[in-house]
């Protein structure tokens, strides 16, 4: 299956929750959730019943892969290895998506938006601990420094956001210093870092049949 690349406020829609897709346009009037809180398509104001069992468990599972946009077979990945480590299974597999660098350069404030983040990994403008990844998915550790390269910190979309990112919230596991376009990982992301409306529990349940 191919990334998605339709209308992302449609996905907002579809999930019933705001999945923070399109950066700052999540935040202002514009929101297209905002509007129109209902299922997209020529019954979707008639879908009000909430999904149960095996329905549930999939717009759960689907509703976690658009947040972080991971596609069904790196996201079966992370259940596996979650599933092999020591620990509630759950926790673990949020905390392996919290880890992409991707999101923490989301997290960290130099994107307004996960897309927006993997674009600047892939092009290079990400250095982690002083060398480029350009790997989204690569999984940040303890201890490790996040920045934008020198000759990156004057592109327009970056500094913006920057000056915006400590009023979007800065979760507890990283430390920002916005002065020299850096990030500390300072710990290892939490269950109780991560706000978003998820049930793991049924994500869980669904692969484990």
């Amino acid at each position: 299956m191919a990334r998605y690349t339709g209308p992302a406020c449609k996905l907002c829609r579809r999930e019933g929750m705001k999945l923070f897709l399109k950066g700052e346009r999540c935040f202002k009037d514009k929101c297209a959730f905002d509007r129109r809180p209902f299922p997209p398509g020529q019954h979707g104001r008639m879908r009000n019943k909430p999904p149960i069992g095996y329905a549930a468990q999939l717009r759960e599972k689907e509703k976690v892969k658009r947040i972080y946009g991971v596609l069904e077979k790196q996201f079966r990945k992370y259940y596996e290895m979650a599933s092999r480590k020591k620990g509630v299974t759950g926790e673990l597999l949020l905390q392996f998506l919290e880890r992409r660098l991707d999101n923490v350069v989301y997290r960290l404030g130099f994107a307004t938006s996960r897309r927006q983040a993997r674009q600047l990994v892939n092009h290079g403008h990400i250095l982690v601990d002083g060398r480029k990844v350009d790997i989204p998915s690569y999984l940040v550790k303890e201890g490790q420094v996040i920045e934008v390269k020198e000759k990156s910190r004057k592109i327009p979309s970056i500094e913006e956001s920057i000056k915006t990112a400590k009023g979007r919230g800065i979760p507890e596991w990283l430390e920002l210093k916005p002065e020299e376009f850096k990030g500390v990982v300072k710990s290892l992301p939490k269950r109780a870092d991560i706000t978003l409306d998820i049930n793991e529990q049924l994500i869980i349940e669904l692969y484990s049949k």
